[in-house]
């Protein structure tokens, strides 16, 4: 690497570590990456219990999403997402050490279509039980949806991507 790039990019390195909007989220995830045992609760800033995303838990996170796509085969969005997705909520599920869901919880939700999250919450409480998460046993399973106009969806996890046009 050259010594120009170097001090660019360390210049860019300082400049970020200043930002508070990015303080918060570090404090955030480094709470996360505390918690090593899997189903470990950190106390989040809003007042909830989010369970650290553990490998165990991501892994668990894509049993969920599987779940879900074939409880609801029919409204999968087939395919690449279009550019400009309707609706990107990001959920925060509680289940306990048999995959049955205990609650459901919102941490972004779009402000201008205010009809997604409820229905997505009705989505997951129909699904439940979710797969029997093991040894990982009760916690918070996120996802994030992706809604389209049509009411198909995608969920992060096992998106197939955004296409460009």
């Amino acid at each position: 690497m050259t010594h120009a790039l170097t001090l660019a990019l360390l210049a860019a390195a300082i400049g970020l570590a200043g930002c508070s909007a990015l303080q918060e989220g570090r404090k955030s995830e480094a709470a996360k990456e505390a918690a090593a045992e899997p189903g470990t609760p950190v106390q989040e800033t809003t007042g909830r219990t989010i369970t650290a995303q553990t490998p165990a838990v991501r892994a668990y996170r894509k049993l969920g999403a599987q779940h879900i796509y074939k409880t609801y085969p029919k409204r999968i969005f087939k395919g690449k997402i279009p550019p400009l997705v309707y609706a990107v909520v990001v959920t925060e599920t509680d289940i306990d050490a048999t995959g049955k869901v205990t609650g459901v919880f919102f941490s972004r939700t779009p402000s201008h279509a205010p009809e997604v999250a409820p229905m997505i919450a009705e989505l997951i409480k129909d699904a439940s039980p979710l797969p029997n998460p093991g040894k990982v046993g009760g916690h918070t399973y996120v996802d994030t949806w992706l809604w389209d106009r049509s009411g198909q969806f995608q969920l992060d996890t096992l998106t197939q991507g955004q296409r460009s046009r």
